[in-house]
């Protein structure tokens, strides 16, 4: 290796939070990739795009495409023990190398910027739903229906208010903010996800839906869109290229085992969005049981941005106050799973401010916290319009594209002898494994080549 390509990453000065073991760390990175894509996105996708055949898609580009790369990430983060500006820019010193670095990360702190504002709108819906049934039961019924009927005021309310604990969340550091909080929500949302399975299993309908979610249509597996948003969904769900992973695994212990760390949250986060969809496509069957359009006449879904939030709490009040509470336990999970992803939304961008830029922790938190309310604001009065937009061009163009970069630096940049020291720390006999025989050459090539190939189709 010449003198160019040596490593030129600088020593930083602020104390750095860790995570206090590899479980917190799996659960954080877990909560990091929980969130809206699995409970929100990825039903809907699954019902728009073939069913159980999107399913086995997704599934498969997790652990082909997804894993590999976030192992790349998470190895370029600890390597550096740095936000992902000082990592990316200091990986080589050839001058180029270090531009490309710094166009990519910034590139993914405004994607993270744009995802965060749509997905704050999203999670502020959800907050607004588990307030609803609360307000049902106190017979507050005109502020139930103002919280639920999608308007600009209260739509803005409660976005403010989702980033608002968002917020409150990452003032706290790693470890009493981001580890403290995961360690208390990520096990609710489990709880909480396995009662509605049952529920939504028993319902009339549940079980006819659950087939079409298991069963494949072998047919439908080659379907463009259908792999172009299963794509999209794998990396999105899994939050990679934008730098989360990056700046998560620069939190992590030297003395972890990468590449099994994230086959585990990959796994996690995986099971989330599997149990999700055995959640949301049986209690779209169970609604049709009772007469509510799900599809229209040509076979597409109506309102898909809406779906949980039209057809669901419509079955829901068909059951009076046992629905209710059904109806709170529900937006209580989706809330939990978007505020799991949310705080690793904006810990990138502080975690640049405050090493790089020496801004103060909270400074930086609720400075990135108004820029990006002010962009959900945006969006919020022309939301027809902007929503579905802003939601397309982060996670089927700009997500793919950071993540084919995330490849070529984690194999191409980074090089082999780098590579296998860095993943040697927590895996000393990684070098005879077959981790390492696949790995290397498959993130060089495979690994771009398929995300390349996939992503230009879709343009």
């Amino acid at each position: 290796m010449t003198d160019q390509s040596k490593s030129t990453l600088p020593k930083i000065q602020t104390t750095r939070g860790q995570f206090s073991s590899r479980l917190s760390f799996i659960i954080a990175a877990a909560g990091c990739a929980v969130g809206v894509g699995n409970i929100w996105s990825f039903p809907t996708q699954t019902a728009q795009n073939g069913g159980a055949a999107f399913v086995l898609v997704y599934l498969c580009f997790s652990f082909l495409l997804a894993y590999p790369t976030l192992v790349a990430e998470l190895t370029i983060g600890r390597y550096s023990q740095s936000n992902s500006v000082t990592a990316m820019t200091g990986l080589d010193n050839r001058n180029w190398v270090r531009k490309l670095g710094l166009i990519t990360s910034i590139m993914g702190l405004v994607t993270l910027t744009l995802i965060y504002s749509f997905y704050s709108i999203i999670g502020g819906w959800f907050t607004g739903f588990s307030l609803a049934p609360i307000f049902e039961l106190s017979s507050l019924h005109a502020a139930a229906s103002w919280l639920t009927d999608f308007n600009v005021y209260s739509t803005t309310l409660v976005t403010l208010l989702f980033m608002v604990l968002t917020t409150l969340i990452v003032i706290g550091g790693v470890k009493e903010g981001i580890e403290r909080w995961c360690n208390r929500l990520m096990p609710a949302l489990f709880i909480i996800l396995s009662m509605l399975i049952v529920f939504a299993l028993s319902r009339p309908g549940g079980i006819e839906g659950l087939k079409v979610y298991l069963i494949p249509d072998f047919s439908k597996l080659l379907n463009q869109q259908l792999l172009i948003s299963a794509l999209g969904q794998s990396f999105f769900s899994m939050s990679l290229g934008v730098g989360c992973m990056m700046v998560y695994g620069s939190y992590l212990g030297k003395n972890a085992n990468l590449p099994l760390t994230a086959f585990q949250v990959a796994l996690v986060d995986s099971s989330v969005a599997f149990l999700a969809g055995m959640l949301i496509i049986p209690c779209m069957f169970a609604a049709m049981q009772q007469g509510i359009e799900i599809y229209t006449a040509n076979g597409q879904l109506h309102s898909a941005d809406t779906l949980v939030f039209n057809v669901l709490p419509t079955l829901f009040n068909q059951l009076g106050i046992l629905g209710q509470l059904v109806a709170l336990a529900f937006f209580m999970l989706l809330t939990i799973a978007a505020l799991t992803s949310s705080i690793s939304l904006i810990e990138p961008t502080v975690a640049f401010m405050v090493e790089k830029l020496s801004f103060r922790r909270h400074y930086a938190s609720w400075c990135i916290t108004v820029i990006s309310a002010c962009l959900s604001i945006l969006i919020i009065y022309h939301i027809e319009m902007l929503l579905g937009l802003a939601v397309k061009v982060a996670t089927q163009y700009l997500q793919p594209v950071l993540c084919f970069m995330i490849a070529i630096y984690g194999s191409w940049i980074m090089r082999q002898n780098r590579l296998l020291k860095e993943l040697s720390q927590g895996f000393p006999e990684i070098r005879k494994s077959l981790f390492w025989k696949i790995w290397p050459w498959y993130i060089r090539t495979i690994c771009p080549g398929l995300i390349l190939i996939l992503f230009l189709s879709n343009l």
